[in-house]
């Protein structure tokens, strides 16, 4: 456990070393004050042309939403190319010959990575997440049910990402892995949304098809988890109450959620992130160096 804990530690310096984090930070702070500016204005307007409150706190969540969307993408991109050159870059430097020459084993070396990394997304999705929740609320008044929760789970797809981009790179180059991922990203975000299209339309097939695949990358119901987490209960109660058509379509909206991701769903979720772990250290091991 020691030596997974100094290989962690060695991970955040080396991340910050790069100035990566310093980079995000920049990027994160100059994206809220923009929304910041744009949602001020928003609401100004809206005043100023008497548009009822519950219709603008609709608007301002799912404005809240689609910038959510966009750090998910930010993060998809971050774990992708953090764990894809965990290992391969390493490899690729000679690095990882004098790191295996000492008494620590592969599969150390490999979680304390993981952890490092892991560390790294969450803290950011955490601390970009409520930084702009904040300003929104400060900006509109409008408050999210779950601000912790929303940034929460955007952190835990960037989990589920850079799992994949471990793995990914105990045997591929680090260009490849990257890209191997982030093609991933894209899948799991189209089959989300066929899925609930063909459920919409009665496609019981179709929808089964892509939930299968929905569940091989378990993105789709994390996000759904940050949607439900911003969305205001009066928004999900009018979508309920918009008839059975409707509300079926209103349903399998991807920028919509009538419920968070359910219990069973989070642990299997924690049981993919551990399998695709163990296949990392298992492929690992046996990696020539």
């Amino acid at each position: 456990m020691t030596n997974i804990v100094v290989i962690a530690r060695l991970t955040l310096l080396e991340a910050i070393r790069r100035r990566l984090l310093w980079a995000l930070a920049a990027l994160t702070v100059i994206v809220v004050l923009l929304t910041g500016w744009g949602l001020s204005l928003l609401v100004s307007s809206a005043h100023s042309r008497g548009i009822p409150q519950i219709e603008l706190t609709v608007a301002v969540s799912q404005i809240l939403i689609l910038v959510a969307f966009m750090f998910s993408f930010v993060l998809a991109m971050t774990a992708a190319f953090l764990g894809a050159p965990a290992i391969a870059g390493d490899l690729e430097s000679g690095v990882l010959l004098v790191i295996a020459a000492r008494p620590i084993r592969r599969t150390e070396i490999l979680l304390g990575k993981w952890l490092g990394l892991t560390l790294i997304v969450i803290g950011y999705a955490v601390g970009a997440g409520l930084l702009e929740q904040g300003v929104t609320a400060l900006v509109t008044g409008y408050v999210a049910p779950d601000p912790l929760g929303a940034a929460v789970y955007l952190g835990a797809q960037a989990m589920v990402l850079l799992s994949i981009g471990l793995l990914l790179s105990t045997r591929l180059p680090a260009i490849a892995g990257g890209a191997i991922a982030v093609v991933l990203f894209g899948l799991s975000w189209i089959a989300g949304v066929m899925g609930g299209v063909a459920r919409a339309f009665d496609l019981d097939a179709l929808a089964r098809g892509a939930d299968a695949t929905r569940f091989i990358l378990p993105l789709d119901g994390l996000w759904k988890g940050t949607v439900f987490s911003l969305e205001p209960p009066a928004f999900i109660l009018l979508a309920s109450a918009a008839g059975d058509r409707a509300a079926r379509i209103a349903a399998n909206n991807p920028f919509y959620a009538a419920a968070p991701p359910a219990l069973p769903f989070l642990a299997y979720v924690a049981g993919w992130t551990v399998l695709v772990l163990g296949l990392a250290a298992w492929s690992f091991r046996r990696r020539e160096i």
